[in-house]
């Protein structure tokens, strides 16, 4: 039996989960409302202010599904509650990011500045001009646009220079060895 999937999901006050009968679940909250739609081979019940996923069968697909279905479903709660946010750091010589307006504009030594609108449901925040902070309410996309902003210029192994996530740790290698 999967150890996460038997955990019960416990519903804090402010926030609504629905269920529809194809599994289709919209959790509504004070940052905002998800929805998902759950695989059909796994049971979700609401049992006043739990919520209960179990699996029909031992089948290897269902056991796979099982903890990841009580996952999701506490990540929607987590999120509508609490939110997450991703934090990146700018490491280069004249590298910086700056707002304008709800845009993200980067100046990361192209000859060009990378300008990124957030999407729905994700803002940006420069605390200091070599700061990012990416939040939202979707666990999967706040992770997927910070990924996509480190990907504007990952970190190179040899100055360290790039955009990194915060507290990643860069493998440095040896220049060349000269005469």
């Amino acid at each position: 039996m999967s150890r996460i999937g038997r955990k019960e999901i416990t519903i804090p006050s402010g926030v609504t989960v629905d269920i529809a009968k194809n599994n289709a679940i919209t959790v509504k909250g004070p940052k905002g409302t998800l929805s998902m739609t759950i695989h059909p081979r796994i049971k979700v019940e609401k049992d006043g202010s739990t919520i209960k996923v179990s699996r029909s069968t031992d089948e290897n697909l269902d056991k796979s599904l099982h903890g990841l279905s009580r996952t999701l479903i506490n990540n929607m709660i987590i999120g509508v509650t609490q939110g997450y946010e991703k934090k990146l750091e700018i490491v280069g010589s004249g590298y910086r990011a700056s707002m304008n307006g709800k845009n993200l504009v980067l100046n990361v030594g192209y000859s060009h500045s990378i300008t990124i609108v957030p999407e729905e449901n994700i803002t940006f925040e420069t605390p200091t001009a070599t700061n990012i902070t990416v939040r939202g309410i979707d666990k999967q996309r706040v992770g997927q646009v910070a990924a996509e902003i480190r990907s504007k210029r990952p970190p190179e192994p040899y100055h360290g220079k790039g955009i990194r996530y915060e507290g990643e740790k860069i493998r440095r290698k040896a220049g060349k060895a000269g005469k």
